[in-house]
């Protein structure tokens, strides 16, 4: 994929912005879950579309820490294990309470259906960044700005860019750097470094 075609990762400030902006939304509770899965959990369109409660609750019914992401609900064989971040979790929590109704299967569930498509998500985050001006991105950007982040923090927590691989479902490393966004401020300051 080149560099160009690749959908711009999210600074602090488009996150916040995000965030602010699905709060006014007609379903906020559930517009920021899908909003902190990508962001947060670094989900992929289709692995919202698809996450079910089982993922994500233990075996009592009660919210887990980690989301137990099945292959069925991934690109391939790429089903894993993500530690929930508190905000995800806070958000799983949130959006449960707001259910008329005994949740269905799926998580993400529409007005008129128990589910809802790896599409219409790709749509709601394109209607969202359209709205607040984002040029260049797309519902997978907060799945990359997941991954870069988890980069640039990984080695601080004693981890490599194997654990990054991991929690980004990729099947080879090369695929993982790919997504990672280079910063040439920090390149910059490591070579004054040595």
């Amino acid at each position: 994929m080149g560099l160009g075609k690749q959908a711009k990762t999210l600074s602090k400030g488009q996150v916040e912005a995000t965030l602010a902006y699905l709060a006014t939304t007609r379903y906020p509770e559930r517009n920021r879950l899908i909003f902190l899965l990508s962001t947060k959990a670094g989900l992929r369109a289709k692995e919202i579309a698809r996450l079910t409660w089982r993922m994500v609750c233990d075996s009592a019914g009660q919210v887990a820490d980690a989301i137990h992401l099945s292959n069925s609900a991934s690109k391939g064989t790429s089903g894993r294990v993500i530690p929930m971040h508190p905000e995800v979790r806070t958000a799983v929590i949130a959006y449960r309470q707001t259910l008329a109704r005994t949740p269905g299967e799926y998580v993400i569930a529409t007005q008129r259906m128990a589910s809802t498509s790896p599409q219409v998500i790709v749509n709601m985050f394109q209607r969202w960044y359209r709205h607040l001006g984002f040029v260049g991105c797309s519902s997978h950007s907060g799945r990359r700005t997941f991954i870069t982040g988890a980069a640039r923090k990984i080695s601080t927590v004693g981890g490599s860019l194997r654990d990054v691989q991991a929690l980004a479902g990729h099947s080879n490393l090369r695929t993982t750097q790919r997504y990672i966004e280079e910063n040439a401020d920090a390149q910059r300051r490591v070579v004054q470094q040595l």
